[in-house]
């Protein structure tokens, strides 16, 4: 593919919003790898042995994303943005129904080296998170959504400023103040067993 003849993301995104199905068929594998790397974030934080692999998640995201109708999107980091949040739900709803399932017959069997080995990694809490970030955005919806275009989305303060359409500044002091106020909310709660 020709980089220099190549329309950036953002216009590729307004001719696919405004129905250019071949702007959609271009935009794939621009995006693929960028979705790559956020899916690959997100599964960095998961515990050892998860059954969602990261090309599944990124399937999915993408499934979901294709899917919007009548979605006018901006940016890239507009996009982006959505994508972001789209992983955080796929991920949240996985974890839920993870937790449903009834002990034995589906659970996962490991030896005890390996066992001795993963509770020594404290995994990330996916459901205390949201449930956190629910409560986070009763109080301020911005500041939550900072938090999933910064820590779920990778998203740098300049593209989560433009998505949210704030200054770069605003979303540095929302972030550093969502961060501690996850940090103590979270911390009220300890997993389990620690």
């Amino acid at each position: 593919m020709d980089v220099t003849n190549t329309p950036s993301v953002t216009q590729l995104l307004l001719a696919w919003s405004n129905g250019d199905a071949e702007a959609l068929e271009q935009l794939v594998p621009l995006v693929q790898a960028e979705l790559r790397r956020i899916a690959k974030r997100y599964m960095r934080r998961e515990r050892a042995g998860h059954l969602l692999q990261t090309s599944a998640l990124v399937n999915e995201a993408y499934l979901r994303l294709i899917d919007w109708q009548n979605v006018q999107w901006e940016s890239r980091a507009h996009f982006f943005g959505v994508a972001a949040q789209l992983m955080r739900r796929v991920l949240v709803d996985e974890a839920r129904e993870r937790n449903q399932l009834k002990r034995g017959g589906d659970a996962l069997r490991v030896s005890l080296s390996e066992a001795e080995e993963e509770s020594n990694e404290r995994p990330m809490d996916l459901l205390a998170l949201d449930d956190a970030l629910k409560t986070l955005a009763k109080l301020d919806s911005r500041k939550s959504e900072v938090v999933v275009l910064r820590f779920f989305g990778g998203l740098s303060l300049d593209e989560s400023a433009e998505f949210l359409k704030i200054s770069r500044r605003t979303v540095a002091r929302e972030w550093d103040f969502a961060k501690t106020w996850l940090f103590r909310e979270l911390s009220k709660n300890p997993i389990p067993g620690d």
